[in-house]
């Protein structure tokens, strides 16, 4: 559950949302993301084997890793933009990973 305030050591509970996904779209999935309520991200090339034993290469251009950290009910939107315009469509995964964090006005 994301928590609004600092707890008494000063860290906020925020959401990790990670993607995997083509580097084609990497730049329309970064406007959505903005769009979702995502205040920035962090895009790295990305490189590795998954249930289908296809390397990024594989996939022309490659993979792109798009991170962002947000409240949870931005995590929940980005979800379903994601389950709505990406995963029926391109070859794309996501999942969320609870974190804490400091300065969260930096990330809501």
């Amino acid at each position: 559950m994301t928590s609004e305030a600092p707890s008494p050591s000063g860290y906020v509970d925020m959401t990790l949302v990670t993607i995997v996904t083509e580097v084609g779209i990497e730049a329309r999935m970064e406007r959505d993301l903005i769009e979702a309520g995502a205040r920035g991200y962090t895009s790295s090339v990305a490189r590795g084997e998954g249930a289908h034993h296809r390397h990024a290469s594989d996939i022309e251009g490659g993979n792109v890793r798009i991170e962002t950290v947000v409240p949870e009910h931005v995590a929940d939107a980005i979800m379903l933009m994601l389950r709505e315009r990406y995963f029926p469509r391109y070859a794309t995964v996501a999942w969320l990973t609870q974190v804490r964090v400091v300065r969260a006005d930096e990330f809501s």
